[in-house]
Parts: structure tokens; C-alpha cells; sequence
């Protein structure tokens, strides 16, 4: 891990787009600002512990529905005998009716 020591209104620049700025101290507390492009989340460590252990039973419980999802569709297919097609009706050909003229 770096360290770095920084005082109020100093900062430190991270892969050329990401400025942290020490904002104010003010006893055991530490403001920070940070200065990054749209495409980056920036979280407390708290909240991206939050949001990841959510993230986690999100998928857990997704992973979980499928697999359930997936073992009735297999039950379901090795109870039921298979489906075979409906022989189609057979039907009569239509005669068609010949009038002769008179001569």
C-alpha cells in the first residue's frame, strides 16, 4: 500500500484522471474531494462493502431460482411420456359434380 502524507487543499493524482483532494481535517477526520470521470464509481468502503454483499445474494438467489428453474424442467421431461403429433382427420376427396348440356 502507498502512503502519503498531504496536507489541507493538496492532493494526489491516480492514473491521470483522478484527482483526491484533502478538502479539511479537522481532528481524527479527514475530508476528502474526488475528481473523476463519469465512468468511474467512487464509494465509501463501507457502502461498496454494502453494495457488493448485496450484489453477492442478488446473484446467489438468481443462480439459485435457475438451478431450481432448471432441475423441475428436467423433472417434468423424465415424468411425461413423450408428445407425439395428432394424426391429421382424413378426409373425403370433394367429387365434383358434372352437368352434361342437352344438344
Amino acid at each position: 500500500m502507498l502512503v502519503l502524507s498531504r496536507k489541507k487543499n493538496e492532493s494526489i493524482v491516480i492514473n491521470d484522471n483522478i484527482i483526491v483532494v484533502v478538502v479539511d481535517v479537522r481532528g481524527d477526520k479527514v475530508r476528502l474531494g474526488v475528481n473523476a470521470p463519469s465512468d468511474v464509481t467512487v464509494h465509501r468502503k463501507e457502502v461498496y462493502d454494502a453494495i457488493r454483499r448485496q450484489a453477492s445474494v442478488h446473484a446467489l438467489s438468481v443462480n439459485t431460482t435457475d438451478t431450481l428453474s432448471v432441475q423441475m424442467d428436467n423433472a417434468e421431461m423424465e415424468s411425461e411420456p413423450p408428445k407425439t403429433e395428432a394424426a391429421a382427420p382424413k378426409t373425403k376427396p370433394i367429387a365434383k359434380k358434372v352437368i352434361k348440356k342437352k344438344t
